[in-house]
């Protein structure tokens, strides 16, 4: 027989004030991809992230509406459970997958909009600027809570993307979500380009940026300048931990970094930032299961960031704030 030592148990500090909060907010997840890792796509996991952004068009295309709604309805049952209270989720939009994600999220949204917060994004994985990318961006863009941009998609025009999905969200009086230098190399800069760009539109405080990656890999000069920008043109970051940490080794020299949004320098200079699961068992990410706990332990391990309150906030409040739900 052994006596239990003492100690302080700093999770279940952490869980209770996020119960006492209200519960998780999930800031950003695809829905309607989640569980369609099957034994017919498993071998595209090893593929680059430019090449998985074609390799799902099959599934797009083969998938029913209903299809999509169970995978979505399995994912918000599997959210729920945990606590979660809010998710954001980007929806696929676009000339392969047509409108079935718009049809599956309003079932979702009559199903559980009762049940937990929903706010739908458009993502644009065909880019924007493409004529019949544009189209289904368009159509898209009416439909969601809040406007998606994929930059990198648009390659050598990401320029030109954000410009057109800044006007159309300022137009439709909607936030943006926009993922941003997600490929840990000193030689992305989305990010900068994503705050001189809101500056132009006079988006501030309605733009909020996704992951960051890259952000850890330039000098601590240039991330600190940047700190500033970001808080001048009011935009928020959301992090996704598990879902960037598994970057590829390369011999692009860089300080050295975790493959991570850097919470430990934006947090303590006022940046805003949410936590967000990502992809959810698919050729994106296999092994995530959308567990919230593993994300918000992913972050603060590999920033050895410890700060209960600031974590606390992360995981609930701030992402209300993004969302536009507070």
């Amino acid at each position: 027989m052994h006596k239990t030592p003492k100690f302080i148990n700093l999770k279940e500090q952490i869980l209770r004030k996020i119960k006492a909060k209200g519960g998780w907010v999930n800031a950003h997840a695809h829905l309607d991809r989640a569980y369609t890792l099957s034994n017919s796509n498993q071998h595209d996991i090893n593929a680059t992230l430019q090449e998985k952004w074609l390799l799902n068009d099959s599934l797009k295309k083969n998938s029913t509406v209903n299809q999509i709604y169970d995978r979505m309805a399995y994912a918000l049952e599997n959210l729920i459970s945990q606590g979660v209270c809010a998710v954001g989720s980007f929806i696929d939009v676009d000339e392969i997958v047509k409108d079935k994600a718009i049809k599956a999220s309003q079932k979702i949204k009559d199903r559980y909009g009762k049940k937990i917060k929903l706010k739908f994004i458009n993502q644009t994985l065909k880019g924007v600027i493409d004529k019949e990318a544009y189209k289904w961006f368009k159509i898209g863009a009416d439909y969601v809570d809040i406007l998606g941009g994929l930059p990198g998609k648009d390659k050598g025009q990401e320029e030109k993307h954000l410009e057109i999905i800044l006007n159309t969200a300022k137009d439709l009086k909607k936030m943006i979500h926009v993922h941003v230098d997600q490929l840990n190399t000193t030689y992305e800069k989305e990010t900068e380009l994503l705050v001189k760009k809101t500056l132009e539109s006079k988006m501030i405080g309605q733009v909020v940026a996704i992951h960051g990656i890259s952000i850890s890999a330039q000098k601590k000069s240039y991330r600190m300048k940047l700190y500033q920008h970001l808080k001048k043109a009011k935009i928020s970051l959301i992090c996704c931990p598990s879902a960037w940490i598994d970057s590829r080794r390369t011999e692009i020299l860089s300080p050295t970094h975790n493959a991570v949004t850097p919470i430990d320098e934006m947090i303590p200079v006022g940046i805003k930032v949410a936590l967000g699961s990502d992809n959810i068992i698919d050729i994106y990410k296999p092994f995530s299961d959308g567990d919230m706990w593993s994300e918000l332990r992913f972050i603060l391990e590999s920033c050895h960031y410890y700060n209960i309150d600031k974590l606390v906030e992360m995981a609930t409040i701030n992402g209300l704030k993004v969302l536009g739900i507070k």
